[in-house]
């Protein structure tokens, strides 16, 4: 049988590999006398019991390989990275042309097994096929690395082609130094979820063949993910495949996720009665008005099961201009119009003239009163979208005289004759590829290439902060629902988790494989959603800083994520040209939704949550009945070993728009359920 642990995860079956008995000193006594030979293993592993305190380990290794005269410190591997490049060097097989045959009978293996089985059985040769190549590449022999690719590159999937192709210029064992590809295939293992009853028959052939090459790979690179069950078809294992190293395991997807919003203070009842008894002299006025805000008040403050608990993370207290904001938005919600297939929103259209090439992002407001954008040559532009124009503060001297008892101070403080339709921000020094405005409207992040995030006063116009912690470009930043909080994506493969009066982060959230191209918060701040160009969207946990949802499925690098407004649910897109949707109390996939025909840079849902909208470079904007497909998707009993069917109808769409020759860039829902758009016209 194979070796499980408790979760049914099945390792290599030949036995574990030294990595996985690195604490065992039982083993290191067998292995001490083979591995005497190869001098930079054992000072890697000498390393890696030192990293764990493991002396008496560390002691017998030495003894075992007569290494009783390397110091505390002299010759051994001090990093990590130098650790795992010395204990994933591919193994040398002899004969270079064995590998062709090998891989040849593997295939016709798969291709000649049941159809029951042969879909899963199929997902091993892509890893198999990958890595060796790069065996073959590390050992030296091109030419037969070359022909392997040639051969049989072409046969693999569609979604993976684009790595073969950056893998086909790794030519010699130099290549691989440093390169992002190499280095994820050697330090980290492809992870393939299998049935029992596949894996059974996986075994088998490779102990009757004896293929030494095959067998070494599988054991070495492959992590097999076993679940008892019926073995999955062709259309469930394309739906979650795709990532750079494979699927997620169901460990990945088994902690607690709070995805549920959390109880809002009570206090907003109180301005909400004071302003009524203002506006009107009778009193029938506030009575005809309560039961209309009745439905949204209970909306709001019934609590929510899956919500988490009110300090799991210290959110900033409301000030008294916050809670009117709150009062006029539920005012304005209130009036809103609720979609659905025969009420479809209204759309206004924002075209940026002249500007393809120039413009790198744009952002509209929460209370679309404002809309920011970032240009590639390095400034950042505000326009007003209501008729009040954008004011700057007065001088300190004009400060001085003004009442601080007013009831108006805060429109005392800013100055009329500085009012302007828009404004410019100065400061980066490379192109601006994101903008993001704060709950308030009082600040604005931008990041840009120059690695650096800035924090701008929309009353003084001025940078504040300069956020310096990516070391490469940074290509997303967003404030949180409740303000204080922002998080930072960036070429690093890292996203990082900082507040407004901190110049350090305070997580840093590191698992991609590739760039964090997209990030966003959940609604309730306790967690922010990456996605990234190893194909992976992964949502983690503010509070402790680990991941606790891994999702695989996109075939291309992600661009957009959006939650649903009940926290539930979470829509991603990018360059697949699909829209996939999540369910974050699984993992799960759920729906694809497909019909653009080029990467989806936007999404966005309605504020009701009934329809979820995507916006791509095909100059089109596409309407989906998000209400309908919530209601047909079976969220109960869907936790079973393997993935549950994927909803892939067209029926869900409701409509498309398509624009003259504008990409689009933004998508906005205003309180009022009209859509605003953004996009850059092109030409013809």
């Amino acid at each position: 049988m194979f070796p499980t642990n408790n979760m049914g995860v099945a390792r290599g079956w030949i036995g574990e590999s030294l990595i996985s008995c690195k604490m065992q000193s039982g083993v290191l006594d067998s292995v001490g006398n083979k591995l005497a030979s190869d001098k930079s293993t054992l000072l890697a592993v000498l390393q890696l019991l030192r990293k764990y305190n493991l002396k008496n380990t560390e002691e017998l290794l030495k003894r075992e390989a007569n290494l009783t005269d390397v110091g505390s410190t002299e010759e051994i591997p001090q990093t990590d990275s130098e650790v795992s490049s010395v204990l994933s060097a591919y193994k040398s097989e002899g004969d270079p042309e064995v590998y062709e045959g090998a891989y040849t009978e593997l295939k016709r293996f798969v291709e000649g097994a049941l159809d029951i089985y042969k879909h899963e059985l199929g997902m091993i040769l892509y890893p198999v096929f990958v890595h060796m190549y790069l065996e073959l590449v590390y050992n030296g022999h091109e030419g037969q690395a070359i022909q392997l690719m040639e051969r049989f590159g072409r046969d693999q999937e569609e979604y993976y082609q684009a790595d073969l192709k950056r893998l086909s210029h790794v030519t010699k064992k130099d290549h691989m130094k440093g390169n992002e590809l190499t280095d994820t295939f050697k330090s980290s293992e492809f992870i393939i979820r299998m049935s029992r009853d596949t894996l059974s028959i996986l075994k088998r052939h490779l102990q009757e063949k004896k293929h030494s090459v095959v067998l070494n790979i599988i054991q070495e690179h492959l992590y097999f993910d076993m679940y008892e069950g019926v073995a999955r078809n062709k259309q469930q294992i394309e739906a979650t495949a795709g990532a750079l190293v494979g699927e997620a395991t169901r460990q990945d997807n088994k902690a607690k996720v709070y995805y549920g919003l959390p109880k809002e203070p009570d206090i907003q009842y109180l301005p909400v009665e004071e302003e009524d008894d203002a506006e009107g002299d009778g009193t029938d006025k506030p009575k005809k008005k309560k039961p209309k805000k009745d439905p949204l008040f209970s909306k709001k403050t019934k609590s929510d099961p899956n919500a988490p608990p009110v300090d799991r993370i210290p959110l900033p207290d409301l000030k008294d201009a916050d809670k009117l904001e709150k009062v006029k938005a539920l005012r304005e919600a209130s009036k809103r119009v609720t979609l659905g297939p025969e009420t479809l929103p209204s759309i206004c259209f924002y075209t940026l003239l002249n500007s393809a090439g120039v413009v790198t992002s744009a952002e509209v407001s929460e209370d679309s009163s404002l809309l920011a954008v970032g240009f590639a040559d390095s400034f950042v532009k505000i326009w007003t979208l209501v008729p009040q124009k954008l004011r700057a503060m007065k001088s300190a001297e004009q400060l001085q005289d003004i009442d601080r008892e007013a009831d108006d101070v805060l429109v005392r403080m800013m100055d009329d004759r500085s009012a302007e339709t828009s404004r410019i921000l100065h400061g980066h020094n490379g192109p601006v590829y994101r903008v993001a405005f704060s709950p308030d409207r009082t600040l604005l992040l931008s990041c840009s290439e120059d690695t650096t995030v800035r924090l701008w006063s929309l009353q003084t116009w001025t940078c504040l902060v300069c956020y310096k912690g990516h070391i490469f470009p940074v290509w997303d930043v967003r404030f949180a629902p409740h303000g204080y909080y922002f998080a930072t994506a960036g070429h690093d493969k890292t996203a990082r988790l900082w507040a407004t009066d901190q110049h350090q982060p305070l997580r840093i959230l590191a698992g991609h494989f590739s760039d964090v191209d997209c990030i966003q918060f959940h609604p309730n701040s306790n967690y922010v959603a990456t996605g990234s160009s190893d194909r992976t969207v992964r949502l983690w946990d503010c509070v402790t800083g680990n991941h606790v949802r891994l999702m695989t499925g996109h075939k291309a690098p992600v661009y957009s994520l959006c939650f649903s407004v009940e926290g539930r649910f979470l829509a991603s897109a990018g360059a697949d040209s699909r829209v996939l949707l999540w369910d974050l109390a699984h993992g799960h996939l759920l729906a694809e939704l497909t019909g653009h025909k080029g990467p989806i840079h936007t999404l966005a849902f309605s504020r009701d949550g009934h329809i979820l909208t995507s916006g791509s470079q095909d100059c089109s904007v596409k309407l989906w009945d998000f209400s309908r497909l919530a209601e047909e998707m079976v969220l109960e009993d869907v936790n079973v070993s393997h993935n549950p069917d994927i909803k892939n109808s067209d029926s869900y769409l409701l409509r498309s728009y398509g624009t003259k020759n504008s990409a689009v860039l933004h998508l906005h829902f205003t309180r009022r359920n009209v859509l605003l758009t953004v996009g850059i016209y092109e030409g013809s």
